[in-house]
């Protein structure tokens, strides 16, 4: 059994060199396509990251304001402000609960009726 020869000629050679540029070639033309194709996709996600930091901010502002507006101090000094007066100060009054009157009990049947069919 003998092993197979390689072609070690020149011309296989200029081949080879040549077809792996050509490789090396489409390889970087497809890169430098993608690049240029997706050169505006960093800029944008730049500028989503500083929208998004600048409505993080915001809300965490908007968050502190309702806290404080919701300050059970500060409803209980605008409620007085606005002649509102607090339930145990308040004078009360008492008075009967009346209401609509009771509906008449339902007339109980004290008899019952039964027939029975026999086949």
């Amino acid at each position: 059994m003998t092993l197979p020869r390689f072609d070690l000629s020149t011309a296989t050679w200029r081949a080879r060199a040549i077809r792996y540029v050509l490789i090396y070639l489409l390889l970087a033309l497809a890169l430098v396509t993608a690049r240029y194709l997706t050169q505006d996709v960093r800029p944008a996600l730049r500028e989503a990251q500083k929208r998004e930091a600048a409505l993080t901010t915001r809300r965490d502002e908007l968050e502190l304001r309702v806290q404080a507006l919701g300050n059970p101090q500060r409803i209980s000094d605008w409620a007085l402000q606005n002649g509102m007066r607090r339930f145990a100060e308040a004078v009360k009054t008492s008075a009967p609960i009346t209401g609509i009157p009771a509906p008449k009990p339902l007339q109980p049947h004290t008899t019952l009726e039964v027939t029975t069919e026999w086949k």
